[in-house]
Formats: C-alpha cells, sequence, structure tokens
C-alpha cells in the first residue's frame, strides 16, 4: 500500500503588495509593457524553452498569452486586461500598462486603501463624463462620409505594431484594402436590426505586402482548379449557380462503432451501401439542377466524379472556419445528413472563377450581393505575417466598434496628458460637499488625484523609448516629445513641430512643461482647451470604445488588487 502524504495546510498571505516578490514582478511586468507600447516598442521574443513555436511581438494579446504569471495579483491583472482585448481587440498595452501605473502610485500614497478607491472611482466618473461631453478637446466625431477620419484610424493601428515590418507605402496601401474590406461587409439594404459581415482572411506568406488584395466573396483552396482552363458549371434557368453546403462527412465511412453495433445481411456490404447512399444524393442533386457542392469534411472521390461528369463542382475539406460566411453569403443551410435534403437548404452565387496567387489556385465564390470579402494578406515572413494577420484583425474590429459608436480620440500620447491637465484643473476647484460626499479631506483628495495623473502620464512616457525628453503644453494639454540628442535651445519651439497626436503645431505662442516622473507635475494654468481639430490634419487617432472601456477596466482592476488584504493559496 502505498504511503499517503498528509495535507498540508493552506498559506496565507497578508497585505500581498507589500511584498518584495509581488512588487518586484508587477515591476518587471510593466517594464515588459512599456518598452513594447507605441510605433518605437521593442520587440519581444516568445518561446517556451523547450522548442516549438518562437512569437516575436509588441501586442498585449500575444504578450499575455504567452506570459505565465506566477504571482496570483499578476494573473488576476493579465486576466482582466485579456478579457478587454476578447471584447475590443485594441488598447490592451494602455490597459495594463495604466493598471500597473495606478497600483505603484496608489499603494506608496499615505492614505487608505478604502479612501483611495472612493476617491478613485470619482476621478475616473470626471474623466468619463469629460470624454463623453461635447466639449472634450481629445474626443474627435467620425464621419463616415468622408473616409478622412477613417484612414488616420486604420493607419495608427498598423503604425503601432513594429513586429510587422511595414514601410509608408505598404501601411498606405493596406489602410486602403482595411477601409476597402470594411465597406463590403456593410449590408447595402438598410434594415432595422442590420448585422455586419466579415472579411475572411487567406494567408499568402513568402510574398510583398503589396501583392495583397481585397475581393468581394469567398476563397477556397483548391489544388485540382488550374488557372486558365475553363470553368463549365451549371446553371439554373435564371442564369444563378444553386448552391448546397454540407457539414456532414461525405467520405462514406460514417459509421462510428462506438455508436452500438449494425447487424448486415450476409453479402451485404457496408461501404456500397454507404456509396450508393452518397450516389443517391448526388443524383438528386444533378436533378435539382444544382451547380456548387461544398462539404466541411472528405467527400468521397466516387462522389466526386460522379458530380463533375455532370457539371457539377464539387469541393470537399472546406472547414469548420468557413461554414458560417459560406452560408451566410450563398444562403446555403448547412445540411448535418445526407438523409435531410430539402429544396429550401438550396442556395445560389453569382458566378465561379479561379484565381490564382502566389502558387496557390482558389476558387472564387462571387455572390449577387455581398457582405462577405476575403483579404488576401501577404507578407515577407512567417513572423511578420503573424503579427501582421491580429493588427488587420483589431483594424475590422475597430471600424465596427466606430460604426456603432462614431468617435475617437487623439493619440500620440496626447489624450493621456489633456485628461491629467483636465483632472488637475477639475479637483483643485472641487466644492467642499464633494470631500464630504466622499468622506475624505481635501488634502487626502489632492494625493490620489496626483496619483491618478501621474498614471495617465505615465502611459505618455512610455511611447518615448529614446530618452528623449517629453512635455506638455499649457493650453491644450497635449504631449510633444523632443527627439533624443537634441541641443540645448532658448526656446523648445525650435525643437518640436507637432504634438503627439499631430493636430497642434508650434505655430501657436504655447507655453510647455517637462511631462515629470514621480514627483508631481505643476497643474496646468486653467482649463486644457479645445483645439481646432480637421479631419485632414489629424495623424494618430485612437479608438474610442476601447480606450474608454481600458480606463475603467485599468482602475477597477488595480482598484481590487489594492482592496486584497489576503491570498490563500491550496498547497496539496
Amino acid at each position: 500500500m502505498s504511503r499517503l502524504e498528509a495535507k498540508k495546510p493552506p498559506l496565507f498571505i497578508s497585505e500581498p503588495l507589500t511584498r518584495d516578490a509581488v512588487s518586484q514582478s508587477l515591476s518587471l511586468l510593466s517594464g515588459i509593457l512599456k518598452s513594447s507600447y507605441g510605433p518605437a516598442g521593442r520587440l519581444k521574443q516568445l518561446h517556451n524553452g523547450v522548442g516549438g513555436c518562437v512569437c516575436t511581438t509588441s501586442q498585449s494579446s500575444a504578450l499575455l498569452g504567452h506570459l505565465s504569471a506566477s504571482q496570483p495579483v499578476l494573473r488576476v491583472l493579465t486576466a482582466f486586461v485579456q478579457n478587454h482585448v476578447s471584447r475590443f481587440s485594441d488598447c490592451g498595452l494602455f490597459t495594463a500598462i495604466l493598471c500597473c501605473g495606478f497600483l505603484e502610485n496608489f499603494r506608496s500614497l499615505n492614505v487608505a486603501p478604502f479612501n483611495v478607491i472612493k476617491i478613485s472611482k470619482h476621478l475616473l466618473s470626471l474623466c468619463m463624463d469629460h470624454l463623453k461631453s461635447e466639449a472634450c478637446g481629445c474626443r474627435v466625431s467620425v464621419d463616415f462620409s468622408s473616409v478622412e477620419t477613417l484612414v488616420c484610424l486604420v493607419r495608427s493601428i498598423l503604425k503601432s505594431k513594429p513586429a510587422c515590418m511595414l514601410n509608408k507605402t505598404e501601411v498606405d496601401h493596406l489602410t486602403t484594402l482595411l477601409l476597402k474590406a470594411f465597406v463590403f461587409t456593410v449590408p447595402c439594404h438598410a434594415e432595422t436590426n442590420a448585422v455586419l459581415g466579415k472579411c475572411v482572411i487567406v494567408p499568402v506568406k513568402g510574398r510583398r505586402v503589396l501583392d495583397s488584395t481585397v475581393l468581394p466573396g469567398l476563397l477556397i483552396e483548391t489544388p485540382e482548379f488550374q488557372l486558365g482552363k475553363p470553368l463549365a458549371v451549371k446553371r439554373t434557368g435564371l442564369n444563378v449557380i444553386k448552391t448546397v453546403l454540407f457539414s456532414v462527412s461525405m467520405s462514406g465511412d460514417g459509421f462510428n462503432p462506438e455508436e452500438g453495433t449494425i447487424a448486415v445481411h450476409h453479402g451485404v456490404s457496408l461501404e456500397m451501401s454507404e456509396l450508393n447512399q452518397l450516389l443517391n444524393v448526388g443524383k438528386q442533386l444533378v436533378k435539382d439542377e444544382v451547380g456548387l457542392v461544398m462539404c466541411q469534411k472528405v467527400m468521397h472521390p466516387s462522389l466526386k466524379q460522379y458530380l463533375k461528369e455532370n457539371g457539377v463542382i464539387a469541393v470537399d475539406r472546406a472547414g469548420l472556419s468557413l461554414m458560417e460566411p459560406l452560408g451566410r453569403m450563398t444562403g446555403s443551410q448547412p445540411i448535418a445528413s445526407i438523409h435531410s435534403l430539402s429544396p429550401g437548404c438550396y442556395g445560389s452565387l453569382k458566378e465561379l472563377c479561379v484565381e490564382s496567387f502566389a502558387s496557390k489556385h482558389f476558387l472564387h465564390l462571387i455572390p449577387e450581393d455581398t457582405v462577405i470579402c476575403s483579404l488576401v494578406l501577404c507578407n515577407r515572413s512567417e513572423t511578420a505575417w503573424d503579427e501582421l494577420k491580429r493588427v488587420c484583425e483589431t483594424a475590422e474590429h475597430v471600424l465596427q466598434l466606430t460604426m456603432k459608436e462614431p468617435l475617437a480620440l487623439l493619440g500620440g500620447g496626447c489624450t493621456e496628458t489633456h485628461l491629467a491637465s483636465y483632472i488637475r484643473h477639475k479637483s483643485s476647484s472641487l466644492p467642499a460637499s464633494t470631500f464630504k460626499d466622499l468622506d475624505c479631506s481635501q488634502a487626502q483628495y489632492q494625493l490620489v488625484a496626483d496619483g491618478f495623473c501621474r498614471s495617465l502620464e505615465s502611459v505618455a512616457r512610455s511611447l518615448s523609448h529614446d530618452d528623449g525628453e517629453i512635455l506638455t503644453d499649457t493650453v491644450y494639454g497635449h504631449c510633444w516629445f523632443v527627439p533624443s540628442g537634441s541641443p540645448c535651445v532658448s526656446k523648445w519651439s525650435d525643437l518640436v513641430s507637432k504634438c503627439g497626436c499631430g493636430v497642434n503645431g508650434n505655430t501657436e505662442d504655447l507655453s510647455w512643461r517637462f511631462l515629470q516622473g514621480q514627483s508631481g507635475s505643476p497643474a496646468a494654468q486653467g482649463c486644457p482647451k479645445e483645439p481646432s481639430v480637421k479631419a485632414a490634419d489629424l495623424l494618430t487617432l485612437d479608438c474610442f470604445a476601447a480606450k474608454c472601456s481600458g480606463l475603467q477596466v485599468a482602475l477597477e482592476t488595480a482598484n481590487l488588487i489594492l482592496d486584497l488584504s489576503y491570498i490563500i493559496e491550496d498547497q496539496n
């Protein structure tokens, strides 16, 4: 009999944020994230140490997905950020860096965590109210009748990920393609509950980015179809191609021994019986004038040959990922059994043709009225392609979010420094009743407000990776980056030409101050003004919905961790 080990008591860790191991892990994670932030962010290579795939990235979804945190506090932080990214696809690094900044600044305050949480929630409400007001100086309305603002938004996303290895021409080309793909997914006919379509990314690795293109409809890789050969396909009397979509295997080996026992009469072949059933389905499809048969799984070679002889194109191994867009584009209802064929299952297509990209051949399915399109995405290496695919998916999701809420925020650190300036101004002029309602003193409120503003400014500082000076102006509260190694001059306007977002130039009579580190920065002179924003002038934009959510998630996560008094770990 094996010896049983006695159960160990659980490990109680009190005040986890005061522990050196937690502080060091938090500081390390913050450093990794900050060094990855922005267009000039440093790339990270992630691998498991025992071989396998190596991921080169600066994206939060890849970074946090590959990092394994041992500290419970870090696991909470990364889980909240990953949940945000799964919902919005964007602003993951912003959320994580801001959360780390809140923890770093709040835990050093001589204010009880309970009061810090109450005050910070009030500060968050001030930020959200400001961002949602018409007078907000860092908010931009997005006009879908013009592409200028949308171009800036998509370009900003593409430029923020250096691992894609894109030059300016390639960024402009992909921006055009992504906007074109998005327009394809918008339904042509207005409906009460209109649903956006889908852009399916088709991988072509080892080719130039400029070879990428967008096509309406779907591309299915089919090596058996060769370019240049005429594609004879059966059409109905209305000159459309009738389609059918099977989600069940049509390989003829449908019997599964685990499902039970089948009694077969002597001399009867189970395989031939199943093949005859498949051929009967094929005869019915030919009779119903079907021109294209698509199967998610494998199709029996004899059935494919029979369909081909009767002018029907058969495509198998389409895969699960294409079933939903295929069904939506053609109107076909996926058939889950070869015994349940009905006229209502059929769909239709306008045209079929063969396309070739690199050494791959594709069957191009062209519908009458498309909300489904294919983005043939090319990049020179597999690593760069993987990063580019994630970025394109993010851009598509951001455009969808922006259509739902047609707003954007100024990027390049300007929203963060503007909000910090606004909070400093607002917190210095609050009525005494506010402190009474929050059950705190004015001094406590100012301490937390200063930590809140320093956390916002730390995100803007993370955009600079070359030790250059970072400034903020006292008129608009925008962020300005001084190039590293710049000579000493009497006027900062001789060194800076545009703020981080690109809206403000140095032509105005602006005054600047340093964006300090941990020491308190002086308050801006009055409330930051709203700049005159023109769409053509915008260079850097962020997704409004994603950034607002990131701000809320960062503070809520930090407050949850600040409120932890014990961590209880099972040692068994």
